[in-house]
């Protein structure tokens, strides 16, 4: 049986930066590559309070990051990324991650990547993992959830619109699609139906 839980154990660590790097080292590889060096920095950075995680038998199946205003799941300083990739290898993966970045949205609670397992993919984890964090922004006070999916993740897209998301911006990359190898992003958002009184 899945267990959906708040909070990273400390001893699935390596396993969460993995399944992260899976799903999105595509976005991130050639920023944040090469591999080991971008397994190190997510190992480093990713914060066990900021995070929803499905496992059964001990194993991680799949997690959802979030941001507050106290942090995000994968979010780094520069002295991690210089930890890891040196003055020089950070201060250009900085520049190029900083012009990605977007703005801060206090009115929506915000997701920090969702991913599933390869071989857990088609078992309804990616939808019970939004149910939870459905859950979380409702107990922190939003009224909807926001996230951000690229062009080359049809099948993430897909899911989300069955679930009710919409398309509320697309942004084109521009000459940053040839440093992180896609095109364009969707910002998506998910309206919480409002709880009845009783």
């Amino acid at each position: 049986m899945t267990v959906l839980q708040p909070g990273l154990p400390e001893a699935l660590r390596s396993e969460a930066a993995r399944l992260y790097w899976q799903a999105f080292g595509g976005k991130l590889g050639r920023v944040m590559g090469p591999d080991a060096r971008a397994l190190a920095y997510l190992e480093r950075i990713i914060r066990p309070d900021h995070v929803i995680v499905a496992m059964h038998g001990g194993r991680l199946l799949g997690l959802a990051g979030f941001k507050s205003p106290q942090g995000a799941f994968a979010d780094g300083s520069w002295s991690d990324l210089r930890a890891i990739y040196g003055w020089f290898g950070a201060a250009w993966r900085l520049a190029l991650l900083m012009a990605l970045m977007r703005e801060v949205d206090n009115e929506r609670f915000l997701i920090d990547g969702i991913c599933v397992a390869e071989g857990a993919r088609g078992r309804g984890i990616g939808r019970a993992l939004i149910e939870a964090l459905c859950a979380e922004a409702r107990a922190r006070g939003y009224a909807a959830l926001r996230l951000e999916v690229i062009d080359s993740n049809p099948r993430a897209r897909a899911l989300y619109e069955r679930i009710g998301f919409r398309v509320i911006k697309q942004e084109r990359l521009g000459i940053l699609r040839y440093a992180f190898g896609f095109d364009a992003a969707a910002t998506m958002v998910l309206d919480l139906p409002k709880l009845q009184d009783p």
